[in-house]
């Protein structure tokens, strides 16, 4: 069985979450937060989260950990046959990843976390989020998937990263910058949601966030 080890707050543990619910995974989970001691560092090499436990050891990184599952699972396969679509469903994953949610990731600590963030940084994460959405609408299809008539990993991902980015500018800048790029992505958003399987997911991070909230 395979062990997943995050925290539910995570828009990357959740993206894995998902992929094993739909792919149907037998999978237990550990909470555990990002951290250096020895014994994250064992598994997870800068002490990131997620990370499973495989019948062969442990595997970091999100998108490492998909493509594994996708391989060593590959009954209700989550990516197109065909090696152009594949590719393309690839490509998406890596756009919205490196040029949008990697952006928006430095606001999170004020837009999420009550931190702050310099007016600096929030001007230049604004022009590169902007132009990285505009990407994104050149690439997404929304008929009425991500790739077009089929769930893929490419919703798995598209899915967590832009909500939570939704949230964060409207939170920074009073903006819906997803919304304001993406024709379409409110009834997008909506359709995934409306899988049970995402709505398990949405549900245990809702308490996960409670939870953290008040903790704090």
């Amino acid at each position: 069985m395979i062990t997943l080890y995050g925290i539910a707050i995570s828009n990357y543990y959740n993206k894995i979450k998902l992929v094993l619910l739909e792919k149907n995974i037998p999978f237990a989970e550990e909470a555990l937060p990002p951290g250096q001691s020895d014994a994250v560092l064992k598994r997870s090499p800068l002490g990131k989260i997620p990370f499973i436990k495989t019948a062969d050891g442990y595997l970091s990184e999100s998108q490492a950990i998909l493509e594994y599952l996708e391989d060593a699972f590959p009954e209700h396969s989550l990516y197109p046959a065909d090696a152009y679509e594949r590719a393309k469903c690839r490509e998406l994953i890596q756009h919205i990843e490196l040029n949008v949610e990697l952006i928006a990731r430095r606001i999170y600590a004020e837009a999420v976390f009550g931190g702050k963030v310099s007016q600096e940084t929030k001007d230049e994460v604004l022009g590169k989020v902007e132009a990285g959405l505009s990407g994104l609408a050149r690439l997404l299809k929304l008929t009425p998937y991500a790739l077009g008539g089929h769930f893929t990993a490419a919703d798995v991902v598209a899915w967590p990263h832009l909500q939570l980015v939704s949230y964060a500018t409207q939170q920074i800048y009073g903006r819906d910058l997803v919304a304001e790029h993406i024709p379409g992505i409110g009834a997008y958003m909506q359709l995934i949601e409306s899988r049970p399987h995402a709505q398990k997911v949405g549900g245990d991070r809702a308490a996960a966030l409670e939870a953290f909230f008040k903790n704090r």
